[in-house]
């Protein structure tokens, strides 16, 4: 057997074991799994996130994450890197499109005991230095706690950045992310879900620094062949945000699961 006919032979094989894997696991269990940053399995999200009503012209943004996560050491590291392709509008008409700065988490998750989990670990963010990156090398710390029972999953991600190394000419990062996230889920893989994401730019003026959405949504797992998927939408009005900034935002997002 060549190495080009062994590839796909691997990949073939890989992907029939976790499907044989994801049928041992029920639509509610998959769902519980989803809404867990920090369960041992493998999955790769794409979330689109799009603000209206940006600017004089009432313009449209968008940021479209690529979120894959990667357990390592059984389950007790996890990975979560955040490659963003954003759009911003500039002017009347016109707009930018370009890969922002890559994030990448390192959490450490001891075993869950009673329905807690924890995780905390460094947080870096890469400067891809296009014309929508902060062009400067970043590092903090993220910690995030959630409780599971059978009918909700509930918890909360904090962590806090500043830069380290870049271009002196440009203005120093020190930014915070917040995100709580509350789950009730019913029979057949259906949920409600709200998970707002709360951010603060330290740098920028007072009264223009946070900006705080609330709104909620729902989603569903659903199977793609013997493969399970998560299907998400969310709606929010930013109740707090500096001038310029959209009314209204949307998340959609689609999470294929390779759970083990």
């Amino acid at each position: 057997m060549t190495n080009k006919s062994i590839f796909p032979f691997i990949l073939i094989t890989l992907l029939a074991v976790v499907s044989l894997q994801a049928q041992e696991k029920s639509p509610e269990e998959l769902a519980r799994m989803a809404q867990n940053p920090l369960a041992n399995m493998m999955s790769f999200p794409l979330q689109d996130n799009t603000t209206f009503g940006i600017g004089d012209y009432n313009r449209t943004s968008n940021v479209l994450n690529i979120q894959p996560v990667l357990p390592f050491l059984n389950g007790h590291l996890i990975t979560r890197t955040i490659i963003p392709i954003i759009t911003q509008p500039t002017g009347e008409t016109g707009s930018i499109t370009n890969v922002g700065d890559i994030n990448i988490t390192a959490f450490y998750a001891p075993t869950p005991k009673n329905g807690l989990t924890w995780g905390v670990g460094p947080i870096f963010v890469i400067p891809t230095g296009t014309n929508v990156s902060a062009k400067k090398f970043s590092m903090g710390a993220s910690v995030l706690i959630l409780k599971m029972t059978k009918k909700l999953v509930y918890g909360f991600l904090i962590n806090n950045v500043w830069s380290v190394a870049g271009n002196p000419d440009i203005d120093n990062v020190n930014s915070f992310l917040g995100q709580y996230f509350v789950n009730y889920n019913f029979p057949g893989g259906w949920y409600l879900s709200s998970a707002p994401i709360i951010t603060a730019n330290w740098k920028a003026d007072k009264g223009q620094q946070w900006v705080v959405p609330f709104g909620a949504g729902g989603g569903k797992i659903v199977k793609i062949g013997k493969i399970p998927f998560n299907l998400q939408a969310q709606l929010f009005y930013n109740a707090v945000r500096p001038d310029g900034y959209g009314t209204v935002s949307t998340r959609f997002q689609i999470q294929m699961m390779l759970p083990k």
